[in-house]
């Protein structure tokens, strides 16, 4: 290949004036092309943008944002399988969410993995940084908001924000809470 180049930038005998420019373009690479930023945010620059929630803790763990929520025991065994299901979702699809994966985009996604206090996992919830375009981030952002607002007196809310959930993310629930 790099003689083949080679050969059709020195201008050798059967080439071209196309093959010219294309093997040049090959070589030296396209105008206009730019370097893409793969940038990931440190633990901190991640964790500060979530600074409004003392229940979390966020790691950058490859190119993976993951938050780790705690959640009640009490809340679970409250709200069952329900409020099991709906945690992560209640911090995936944020405004802090859209902002790290917009300003970050060497991250492959978001996960949040909600534990009891005594560290069993409840639920885990992967968010693909493409699985939303800028018009669904807003109804997920929507959908979100008012669950946090009115799910506790309507649980269909709660329900949306699951099923959305369900539909746009990688999920794994703990049997253990789906009863």
């Amino acid at each position: 290949m790099y003689v083949l180049a080679m050969s059709l930038i020195l201008g050798l005998p059967g080439c071209e004036q196309a093959d010219l420019a294309m093997a040049r373009c090959l070589i030296l690479g396209l105008p206009g092309c730019e370097e893409i930023n793969l940038a990931l945010p440190t633990d901190s620059e991640a964790g500060a943008l979530y600074a409004t929630s003392s229940d979390l803790t966020v790691q950058v763990n490859g190119n993976v944002a993951e938050l780790t929520v705690d959640q009640p025991s009490r809340q679970v065994r409250r709200g069952g399988s329900l409020w099991a299901k709906v945690g992560p979702y209640i911090y995936l699809f944020s405004d802090e969410t859209e902002t790290l994966l917009r300003e970050y985009p060497g991250l492959s996604g978001a996960r949040v993995i909600t534990r009891t206090r005594a560290d069993t996992e409840v639920a885990r919830a992967f968010l693909n940084r493409d699985a939303l375009n800028a018009l669904t981030w807003r109804r997920a952002k929507n959908i979100a908001g008012r669950a946090r607002v009115g799910g506790t007196r309507r649980p269909v809310l709660l329900e949306a924000l699951v099923e959305w959930g369900e539909e746009h993310t990688d999920f794994e629930y703990n049997t253990e809470f789906m009863r």
